[in-house]
């Protein structure tokens, strides 16, 4: 079922810079969020932005670590897309996005600062969701993204 997504942060040199990953689980498709900061309200603010303009079909949960970032988790379930937390030390319970993370380190290794620039990790993104995936019998994310959203358009 399309429209559950699983998060985390993805965090730069000394802790300094981060950049949020957003996975929708039936695609595998990737946006990365550009952060200003690791605070709960500019990672807040951030994914409310991400995902505020997609359709509701394609925003049903988002499932988290455990972080602090998301104390104020209340705010995004209160624009429709109910937030999860996985439990403690489990990262299984969010494996999509685990294994994203490490494509994503791929572009942005640890040790380095993260740019905020939302043109770059757009860029970062659209060349991972333009990869081919063996789950989606050799599609990309991209296109099995752009299916779901095609799906949900009203028809005239």
């Amino acid at each position: 079922m399309p429209g559950h997504w699983e998060g985390d942060l993805v965090i730069g040199k000394g802790g300094r810079s981060a950049v949020a990953t957003l996975v929708e689980r039936t695609s595998r498709f990737l946006l990365l969020v550009p952060l200003r900061g690791r605070d709960s309200l500019t990672v807040t603010d951030a994914i409310i932005a991400a995902v505020g303009d997609l359709p509701t079909s394609i925003k049903r949960s988002l499932t988290w670590d455990c972080g602090s970032e998301m104390a104020l988790h209340k705010q995004v379930t209160a624009t429709g897309l109910p937030v999860f937390f996985a439990h403690p030390h489990s990262p299984w319970e969010r494996g999509s996005n685990e294994n994203l993370n490490r494509i994503v380190r791929e572009f942005l290794p640890k040790g380095v600062d993260i740019p905020s620039d939302p043109r770059y990790l757009a860029a970062i993104a659209a060349e991972i969701n333009d990869r081919p995936r063996k789950i989606h019998d050799w599609r990309k994310p991209s296109e099995v993204f752009t299916e779901l959203l095609e799906a949900d358009a009203p028809t005239d």
